[in-house]
């Protein structure tokens, strides 16, 4: 029967298989499109945090207006191991009250200056070079080389800061005995100026008792440095590894290196 439903007098529906085929394809081919789209914008959202991340130098703290720009980047909870965070923040502050000193230092050899003889005038003038020179020099031979050792455990920066510091402390205990010409407003400064002026050798003798305590924190923290130290398997060959390291890579060696090796070699050719 279903021969007599079909109408013998109504045109066949010609259904073409390959325009079936196209429109699949377009919308496949969409859905990658779309596809596409999202994967490049989840690219693109994670290059700019990715961009964010990167660590832009925030020391010292200065206002954007500044001509100077910050020249380290410190962060003691990023970068600082748990177990070091708190030595090395105290030699942070070590570094600050050292500072506040040879400050604190230009002031009591000033007075020293206006109290006493013209030939103190010498001490203040050095009081102000060690104030203007030891306080950015500490920082970056002693305080940063600390800093980067308890950062990536470099014993190639623990043998430097163990160098250099010993001899600060050495000056700390030199700036606390007060040589009279050597700029420092230590001890035996400040009592000369007793029977002279009181109110100066009482200035004085602060200067002299934060000296003091620059020196005993010095000894305490170098000590407690060491003890830290001899817990990261840190060495001597392996600071000597690490430097070696870093004297190889260093583009001005390799410059310096490959000029002298093409020297050479023009030297042998041109004798031959």
């Amino acid at each position: 029967m279903s021969g007599f439903d079909d109408n013998p007098f109504v045109e066949p529906v010609d259904v073409n298989p390959f325009q079936a085929n196209a429109s699949v394809g377009a919308a496949s081919l969409a859905k990658q499109q779309e596809e596409l789209e999202k994967k490049a914008a989840e690219l693109e959202r994670k290059e700019q945090e990715l961009n964010k991340r990167v660590k832009e130098n925030n020391w010292p703290p200065l206002p954007n207006f500044f001509p100077v720009k910050p020249c380290f980047y410190q962060d003691f909870e990023e970068e600082i191991p748990e177990e070091y965070r708190r030595i090395c923040r105290r030699m942070y502050y070590l570094w600050m009250f050292h500072s506040a000193t040879l400050f604190l230092n230009v002031l009591g050899c000033l007075a020293y200056f206006t109290a006493g003889s013209t030939t103190h005038g010498v001490d203040f003038g050095l009081s102000i070079l060690w104030f203007v020179l030891f306080t950015p020099v500490a920082f970056v031979c002693w305080y940063r080389p600390v800093y980067k050792a308890f950062r990536s455990d470099s014993s190639f920066s623990f043998f430097f800061f163990f160098f250099v510091f010993f001899f600060q402390v050495v000056v700390y205990i030199i700036q606390t005995v007060g040589i009279p010409g050597w700029g420092n407003s230590g001890w035996i400064a400040a009592i000369s100026m007793i029977q002279v002026n009181l109110a100066v050798a009482v200035t004085m003798l602060v200067v002299a008792g934060f000296f003091t305590v620059n020196a005993m924190l010095g000894v305490i923290l170098l000590k407690m440095v060491h003890s830290k130290y001899r817990r990261t398997g840190a060495s001597f060959s392996k600071a000597q590894q690490e430097f070696s390291q870093g004297v190889l890579t260093n583009r001005t060696f390799q410059s310096a290196a490959s000029t002298a090796a093409s020297s050479a070699a023009q030297g042998a050719f041109s004798r031959n």
